[in-house]
């Protein structure tokens, strides 16, 4: 039977019809945070070294990278940052997002870092990623958020607006701090602090007793890395060794820290016998001459503790913050990260997971279940999704 001008369809014809066009509605509403997802899967699949499913890979596009380098001021005089970025094959304008290397000599270079900034981009995303000269050589200092901060404003300039910010480690807390200071703020369009420090001087305090308070008054107990007094005693030298010693020691301590056993080896051959001891005693962090000449020396830098901690700066943030921390780790610990949430505004904490799946960096937590990985695959997606808008509220 034929329907004329004014004939009504019948009403199953009808129901269909707006079922129909209702599915396509769901589908178009929902299509940006599925994508989300399967794109985190790709994102994390491919920084574990696992294949990526087709399904994800088909949202992937090919990567470009340019090393370049840009002058930024700092308290100690203008400075040029060597950076690296990375552009989506095609889409020259795609969403930027800066990502800060954690404590490590191989700065931008660093095998995960090269990974994951070249799988976000292959999501769509520009990304940069400076390197921190501070950072690098295992410096935690007020140097290094002005050069977060002064990376992002310029990143925010190239790309015409603010600009989302990832740091890891302690230097997720730094881009915290950072993204704090009014002069910086309107340049961070986000951030993602993963396994970050919300007190540098309560991770020091955890590196000598190996707990940290939770905010509910709980207590993570977890013996620490043993890098963490490491850093410590190589960024502080001089509160360990006479000044003559200070040398030859830091060659040992830079080459045990940078992992480079050649280089070890030579430099102790240039040492005297006391140099020699002296380095491997505070080597062994277990020793109890060394972990009071630890705490003696946390003692006296307590004071520098805030201009490095969130701590204190989150409750007038006004920026969306995600906040990610491996359950397992004993660099710095978990509490930190419920520290943070705890202080920030809801509207400003955008998501907080404390995850079995991470360690400190690495996707190599103990026996994770299914949930566990779509836990994290659903904090990827909200970060992505975020990156991807153009809007920044």
């Amino acid at each position: 039977m034929e329907y004329g001008v004014g004939q009504p369809m019948p009403r199953r014809k009808t129901l269909a019809a707006a079922l129909a066009v209702g599915v396509v509605v769901l589908c178009l509403a929902f299509w940006p945070f599925a994508k989300a997802h399967l794109q985190a899967v790709a994102v994390l699949r491919e920084v574990a070294g696992q294949p990526v499913p087709w399904v994800a890979r088909e949202l992937t596009v090919p990567v470009t990278t340019e090393d370049l380098s840009f002058p930024i001021a700092t308290p100690n005089g203008q400075q040029r940052v060597r950076a690296r970025v990375y552009i989506p094959q095609n889409r020259p304008h795609a969403p930027a997002m800066v990502i800060f290397h954690g404590v490590h000599h191989l700065g931008i270079d660093e095998p995960r870092l090269v990974g994951f900034a070249s799988a976000m981009a292959g999501c769509g995303i520009r990304v940069l990623t400076p390197e921190l000269p501070g950072i690098k050589d295992y410096h935690v200092s007020e140097d290094s958020v002005a050069a977060i901060g002064e990376s992002v404003k310029w990143f925010a300039a190239q790309t015409g607006g603010p600009v989302g910010v990832m740091g890891l480690s302690f230097s997720g807390g730094l881009a915290l701090v950072a993204a704090s200071d009014p002069h910086y703020r309107s340049d961070f369009k986000f951030i993602v602090a993963v396994g970050s420090q919300d007190s540098m001087l309560r991770v020091a305090e955890y590196y000598l007793t190996g707990r940290d308070a939770r905010p509910d008054g709980s207590v993570e107990a977890l013996p620490p890395h043993e890098y963490g007094p490491l850093v410590l005693e190589y960024e502080n030298l001089d509160d360990f060794v006479p000044a003559q010693d200070l040398a030859p020691v830091r060659a040992l301590l830079k080459a045990h820290l940078y992992e480079d056993r050649p280089g070890e080896a030579a430099a102790k051959l240039g040492m005297s016998e006391a140099q020699r001891r002296e380095a491997l005693d505070l080597m062994d962090t277990t020793l109890p001459a060394t972990r009071s000449a630890i705490a003696a020396s946390i003692a006296r830098h307590a004071s520098e503790s805030p201009s490095l901690s969130p701590e204190g700066r989150l409750r007038a943030m006004g920026t969306p913050v995600y906040l990610l921390h491996g359950e397992g780790d004993n660099i710095i610990p978990s509490a930190e990260t419920l520290w943070m949430a705890n202080e920030l505004q809801p509207d400003d904490l955008k998501a907080v997971l404390v995850s079995p799946v991470l360690s400190h960096l690495d996707l190599n937590g103990p026996k994770p279940g299914p949930m566990d990985q779509w836990r994290l695959i659903h904090f990827f997606a909200l970060m992505i999704h975020e990156a991807e808008g153009s809007a920044r509220r």
